[in-house]
């Protein structure tokens, strides 16, 4: 008799690891006096760094190809930047009793951030969705987001009188302008960059790790830490896989009412359901400057675990449930070519 397989274990992100590392790193030895400075300018090089990569990486001809899938592309479109901001806004009625404003207004970001690339191209494949539309998608996502999330969180949030003309600004500088530079080289260093994919990888990671190190720094040393308690950090926590499960679950359900295909409809789900850590952790430190960025980047941090987790045992089920029916298309077309054999 075979013994049974054991359970597989969800997948705890290292980088989620390595990022409350840095957490607990700036609890304890914050970035103070002389130092303060040199680490934001060096946050702030960061932030420019990681979009120049980012318009490096991505293929503007691909993008455009994908077009053809117009319905599926709006219908992400309209669950990452129309559905989830619209669930963000609701949750305003859980202000103060089960969260805080400085953790409302994060979960507010989080709903205006743009979806994810690699993830959501990752479990679109293992759940034998339509990989190739997942790519055009999380791309167009991501080139949207550049400028849309900074316009939505203007008009959205209100942090300290709302995001003023400096940040647009910033914006403009260290996020826009990086990216268009990274567009335009992209034909000159796009083969050098494949090649060494795996240290810009590093740099990238790494370059989020120090802007986060320098948000919660500044959140130490202004005192800001002393709001967050364990219950409204476990509320947080209800909240968000609330949040996710109504987006899964909307996403799944509408996008079968709009009569797409399962291939498609897996696409839909996961590119829809997922906010980029990547881009989140930067933007926030452009819009948000100051002791309270380290809260707002709070939400999206637990965010992004929980989505990973979930949507990993969903690909898994998902791919699991077609393999059969992959198994039995084979074999059906296999016996038609043996019967049409002379």
């Amino acid at each position: 008799m075979p013994r049974p397989k054991p359970p597989r274990r969800l997948p705890v992100d290292p980088y989620i690891a390595a990022l409350l590392c840095t957490v607990g790193l700036a609890s304890l030895l914050p970035a103070r006096g002389p130092a303060a400075p040199a680490v934001s300018d060096a946050a702030d090089g960061a932030v420019a760094l990681l979009f120049f990569l980012y318009g490096a990486r991505l293929s503007t001809r691909e993008a455009l190809d994908g077009l053809k899938q117009w319905r599926l592309h709006s219908t992400v479109f309209a669950v990452t930047f129309v559905l989830f901001p619209l669930l963000g806004l609701a949750s305003r009625v859980l202000v103060p009793e089960l969260l805080s404003p400085q953790l409302y207004q994060g979960l507010l970001f989080l709903t205006l951030l743009p979806s994810t690339v690699q993830s959501s191209i990752a479990f679109t494949s293992i759940a034998r969705g339509n990989a190739a539309a997942a790519v055009c998608s999380a791309t167009f996502s991501s080139l949207f987001g550049i400028v849309l999330t900074p316009l939505l969180a203007a008009a959205l949030l209100s942090t300290r009188g709302g995001i003023s003309a400096g940040s647009v600004l910033g914006i403009v500088e260290q996020l826009l302008l990086p990216f268009v530079a990274g567009q335009l080289l992209r034909r000159w260093i796009a083969d050098r960059m494949a090649r060494h994919r795996a240290v810009l990888g590093l740099v990238d990671r790494g370059s989020i790790l120090l802007v986060v190190y320098s948000a919660f720094s500044a959140g130490v040393v202004g005192g800001v830490w002393g709001a967050l308690s364990l219950p409204r950090l476990a509320a947080l926590l209800v909240v968000e896989a609330v949040l996710l499960t109504l987006v899964l679950t909307a996403s799944a359900l509408g996008s079968r009412r709009l009569g797409f295909e399962r291939q498609d409809r897996i696409a839909i789900v996961f590119c829809g359901s997922k906010k980029s850590l990547a881009a989140g952790v930067p933007m926030a430190s452009v819009l948000f400057p100051g002791p309270t960025a380290g809260l707002l980047v709070l939400p999206l941090m637990l965010f992004h675990q929980i989505q990973l987790m979930v949507c990993a045992v969903l690909a898994r089920r998902w791919g699991a449930e077609a393999q059969p029916t992959r198994i039995a298309a084979a074999g059906a077309e296999a016996r038609v070519r043996e019967g049409a054999a002379p």
